[in-house]
């Protein structure tokens, strides 16, 4: 029998109260953005760690932790005024499937993006409106302008398409760190012109099985209509601050 709603709440907000904390910092990809002080190195070191988040935890900060010591630690920097030889030094990277030429890629777009729209944040937000009622507008937005920039057809893999169903784990990840007021300090919230109500919850397969555990969702498929699902559902406990319950369903999920 499914747990009653208020059960289930109280259950996750003493999982969130558990797990959102600076302790969470140290073993998580979020440390890669906290490394930095100056807003445009948040936003984009936060970008390339959320976009690098599968696999092992250790893994991701390891692969990450490269990438930005071949941009001299000054991401900001080296997004606006890298030329072409410079791009040669992610030559040997690859991590899981992203490869070299994915990362040349997204370095060229984010300095086309930095240099037409004056920052990561301005294109979310020209990708939302009112009538929105989340922001999966906003990334579908974002990859559309990523993608003017030339690429290899292998990259677009991983700028997920919500048009075509995908969840956008990661991409969701990099806006909850962006958007979200944290009294606490592990999310950053240097983005005021999206509202944290209008996040979509990060949905992964830890996530997952625990909101099918719980019954808060009943897809099968972790994928946008799932995290729809979920996160409307999340909205009806706290709906001005619907995911800061990933903490609380990653540490769940976890355990199952």
């Amino acid at each position: 029998m499914p747990l009653p709603k208020d059960t289930i709440k109280e259950l996750l907000d003493g999982l969130y109260d558990k797990y959102n904390r600076q302790e969470f910092i140290a073993n998580d990809p979020i440390l890669i953005p906290h490394r930095y002080s100056r807003r445009e190195d948040i936003e984009i070191s936060g970008f390339f760690a959320a976009h690098l988040a599968w696999g092992g935890r250790s893994a991701i900060i390891k692969a990450a932790s490269s990438m930005l010591e071949r941009m001299e630690d000054a991401p900001f920097d080296f997004i606006c005024n890298h030329t072409e030889p410079d791009l040669k030094r992610f030559s040997s990277f690859v991590y899981r499937t992203i490869q070299a030429a994915d990362i040349q890629f997204f370095i060229k777009a984010l300095q086309r993006i930095y240099n037409h729209h004056g920052s990561l944040e301005q294109v979310f937000k020209e990708g939302i409106s009112n009538r929105c009622h989340d922001t999966f507008n906003a990334i579908q937005h974002f990859r559309s302008l990523m993608l003017e920039t030339p690429h290899l057809s292998r990259s677009e893999k991983h700028l997920a398409n919500p048009a075509s169903g995908a969840a956008a784990k990661r991409t969701n990840l990099f806006l909850r760190w962006m958007v979200r007021k944290d009294e606490r300090g592990v999310d950053f919230g240097i983005w005021e012109s999206i509202s944290p109500g209008q996040l979509i919850c990060p949905l992964d397969i830890h996530t997952g099985n625990a909101a099918r555990e719980l019954g808060l969702i009943t897809r099968k498929a972790n994928d946008r209509k799932a995290a729809e699902q979920l996160t409307e559902i999340l909205r009806q406990f706290d709906p001005r601050d619907p995911v800061k319950y990933d903490f609380a369903l990653f540490g769940y999920g976890k355990q199952l």
